[in-house]
């Protein structure tokens, strides 16, 4: 019997445009038996693990001016452009309350990316409740090099997930998922290009980091190609905007988030038969 995987790209608040498809997803009761997320693929795509629709598309247009949330003068206090209280404590304990309990009884598989700073490998994290640990770890997956502080996880430093596996495709074929969807917020023809700013002097103690910093745009295009060479051979099935999403990572506008994540429930409509008729072929 076939395993069904979710693949889940990250992008910053492009991710809205994942969860408008997994909100549909969960609206018609689409079930895989394992994800994988990667930066704001898991930070957003644990709601989809704990079922509370509409909640990641809710709490950023809630709280988008809120300057613990996110925003310079978080990263000026904090040393995280997005803030590592207000996000992983506050926001899921009080204001906008993470379902634990579900998220932990659900039996799909999820993990979360992330770049060990020293090794400059990628790691991957099962998450089982989302509490303590399993949160330093989608904190992690998410803290973007220079934007954020290196998470510390069991003696080791964790940055974005990003950098080191993009679109984890490949991960979830070694787990044994064979019917995989994977949701990507770049269009089609969508090519990454070389980061040019300097970052040897700001992360010179992590110069494996800095090597994949370098070098992600050829890991990036090298597994677009590889993802699109899977679905030509029946293998994948992919869903990504009709064109750029163009939202700024520090979008204060609910309009614009909601237009992003409204393309996303469009997408998802657009191809749920396509969908259904995959997992089930």
């Amino acid at each position: 019997m076939d395993k069904k995987g979710l693949i889940l790209e990250g992008g910053a608040l492009r991710g809205l445009f994942t969860m408008g498809i997994l909100d549909t997803f969960l609206e018609e009761w689409i079930t895989f038996d394992g994800a994988v997320g990667v930066s704001a693929g898991v930070a957003f795509g644990c709601n989809f693990k704990s079922e509370q629709k509409g909640r990641a598309i809710r709490y950023n247009k809630k709280y988008n001016k809120e300057w613990r949330f996110k925003g310079w003068r978080s990263l000026i206090a904090t040393g995280d452009l997005y803030g590592a209280k207000f996000c992983y404590d506050t926001l899921p304990n009080e204001l906008d309350k993470f379902d634990y309990d579900t998220f932990g009884k659900n039996k799909m598989d999820f993990w979360a990316v992330v770049s060990n700073c020293e090794t400059g490998k990628a790691e991957y994290h099962k998450l089982t409740d989302g509490r303590g640990e399993d949160m330093q770890w989608i904190r992690a997956s998410a803290s973007m090099p220079l934007a954020s502080r290196p998470v510390v996880i069991n003696g080791s430093r964790y940055l974005d997930g990003g950098l080191s596996d993009s679109i984890p495709l490949e991960f979830m074929e070694k787990q044994g998922f064979t019917k995989n969807v994977v949701i990507l917020t770049q269009p089609k023809g969508f090519v990454k290009h070389a980061y040019k700013k300097a970052l040897s002097v700001p992360l010179r103690k992590m110069p494996n980091l800095v090597e994949l910093v370098k070098n992600r745009h050829i890991m990036y295009n090298a597994e677009v190609a590889y993802v699109r060479a899977r679905e030509d051979s029946g293998d994948a099935l992919i869903l990504q905007p009709k064109e750029a999403l163009n939202i700024k990572p520090l979008e204060r506008d609910p309009d614009e988030m909601q237009r992003v994540y409204d393309h996303g429930v469009e997408v998802a409509r657009a191809n749920l038969n396509r969908v259904k008729e995959f997992l089930t072929s």
